[in-house]
Formats: C-alpha cells, sequence, structure tokens
C-alpha cells in the first residue's frame, strides 16, 4: 500500500516491460476480434516526469530519457516504434515530462473493439487512474486488489486477451505469489498470453522461482531478463525480468534483436546482460 511507481517511471524496467507489453497488443490487433488487456496493478496511469518524485530519484534518465536520444538501427527502431510513438504522443514539444503506465500504453494502441480492465488497491492512486480514464466506455477501473482479479476477472467475455502482472514486490514471498497466481489464471484462462514482471537483485530466488513456473507445466513460457549493472554490490535493482505466457510466435525472434540494443544503450556498467529462452516450450528449458 505504500509503493508510489512516481519514483521509477520510466525508468529500465519500465522500457524493457512497456516495449514487449506494446508487441503483444500489436500481435493481438492482426485479428478484427476484439480482446481485452487485464493490469491488475496499474498505478495511475500517467506520470510526470518533472514532479518532485521523478525528479529525486531521475531514473527514468537512465531509461526512456537515454533510449529517446538513442539513434537505433532500422530493426530495432521498427521494433519499438510502437512504444516509442507513444510516448512521442505525449511529449509533443521533444522534451520528456509525460510518460505512460501500462494501462495508459496500451489505451493509446487500442482499436475502438479494444477493452482495459485496470486494477489498483492504493486508494488515492485508484482515484487518479478513474479521473484519467473517466467517461471512455473502453476502459473499467476497479479498485481492486489485482491478485484477486488473476480469479475473478478470468476469462475475460471477449475470450482473447492480455494479463499483464506487475506487482511491486514491497513484501516477502511475492515471487511465489507470482507463480501461484499465474497458475490460478492459467487454469482459468488458458488460452491467455500473460506477461509476468519481476525484479533482478542480489539475492533474489530467481532459480527457485523459474522451477515453480516449470512445475506448472503451462506448455509455452518465454523468458527474457534485461540486467543494466552488476548484482554483487548493488542493494537495489540490477535488472529485471518478463515471463510471457503463450507469447506470440514472432516475439523471441524480436527479443533476440532488439535486446542486445537495449542493453548497450542502457547499460550502467561493463556487467550489462541480456538473455531470452523459453523456460517451457519449443526448446530444451534453459539449466537452471
Amino acid at each position: 500500500m505504500n509503493y508510489r511507481h512516481i519514483y521509477h517511471a520510466g525508468n529500465f524496467a519500465d522500457v524493457l516491460k512497456h516495449a514487449v507489453l506494446c508487441l503483444l497488443i500489436r500481435y493481438m490487433q492482426k485479428k478484427d476480434k476484439a480482446f481485452r488487456v487485464l493490469d491488475t496493478h496499474a498505478g495511475i496511469g500517467l506520470y510526470d516526469l518533472s514532479s518532485e518524485e521523478a525528479q529525486k530519484t531521475g531514473e527514468w534518465r537512465d531509461g526512456i530519457g537515454r533510449l529517446m536520444e538513442a539513434e537505433l538501427e532500422p530493426q530495432a527502431a521498427e521494433i519499438l516504434a510502437p512504444y516509442l510513438d507513444a510516448v512521442r504522443e505525449l511529449n509533443p514539444k521533444g522534451a520528456i515530462t509525460r510518460y505512460p503506465g501500462s494501462p495508459k500504453l496500451a489505451r493509446m494502441l487500442f482499436r475502438p473493439q479494444d477493452r482495459l480492465a485496470a486494477m489498483e488497491l492504493h486508494p488515492d492512486d485508484y482515484l487518479r487512474l478513474a479521473r484519467l480514464f473517466e467517461g471512455d466506455f473502453q476502459v473499467r477501473v476497479t479498485e481492486l486488489d489485482g491478485w484477486l482479479s488473476l480469479g475473478a476477472h478470468l476469462p475475460p467475455k471477449e475470450k482473447r486477451g492480455i494479463v499483464l502482472v506487475d506487482p511491486p514486490f514491497e513484501i516477502e514471498g511475492e515471487y511465489e505469489r507470482l507463480a501461484k497466481g499465474l497458475g490460478t489464471a492459467w487454469r482459468r484462462f488458458p488460452g491467455g498470453t500473460y506477461c509476468l514482471w519481476y525484479p533482478l537483485k542480489k539475492g533474489a530466488p530467481i532459480k527457485a522461482f523459474h522451477e515453480a513456473l516449470q512445475a506448472l507445466e503451462i506448455p509455452k513460457m518465454l523468458c527474457t531478463e534485461l540486467s543494466v549493472k552488476s548484482d554483487r554490490d548493488a542493494t537495489g535493482l540490477s535488472g529485471s525480468g518478463l515471463i510471457v505466457v503463450n507469447p506470440p510466435f514472432t516475439l523471441k525472434d524480436e527479443l533476440h534483436r532488439v535486446l542486445p540494443v537495449l542493453k548497450d544503450i542502457l547499460a550502467q556498467d561493463r556487467f550489462a546482460s541480456s538473455r531470452t529462452f523459453w523456460l517451457r516450450g519449443e526448446e530444451k528449458p534453459e539449466e537452471i
């Protein structure tokens, strides 16, 4: 209840998460049929990077700030275009002062038939999110613990959907809760595309987390991770990862093209790294 994403909006972890979310949405739109995005931990939707909170940490400068200033090679520019074009649309004068959270970003990419269900538990953040989308019939904002929505709001009536699970990881046991939540959701909606975010930091139980996911025996799970620095002496975030369940068949190749580019742009020391691999699926899982 104390977490505020404004301190971290637009950082390197947001870049990875939001770039992938845009790719998932664009892939879903290859078919005319409607789909729904369920955002379980939606936040306030739109962030003022000139605010005191954002300026205090300045994390966006080493994330979206660097990426917007970089000269991208053509393939990476094409893959990242839906994401970067949305950020540019919010900042028509050039300087980056506003950054879209995942619900705003999704809404900016929607067609008339697409829908968003955004969950937010913090009462102040819920009110801000509700005001942002007030009168928008394509968006439903609910004041609810996002973990509960993995049971109560699935499957969506459209029978097609993307489920974004992006918890703040401010309490113990969130990795275990994330794996358990996926199991609950997938049993209710096995055809959905799931995008699960998790932090990489010193001492994080990544091996156990991946093993717990593999134990769910979900047929296709793609893992992608981006580290911007070594975690050996770090006390905070050194990187982040995404688990994508039922990924588009194009996603792995797109990540192989764009992730090394993001690593080079966002690196904070020489130990920056990236990897994308099947946790379960089309190839033998990596030994972990």
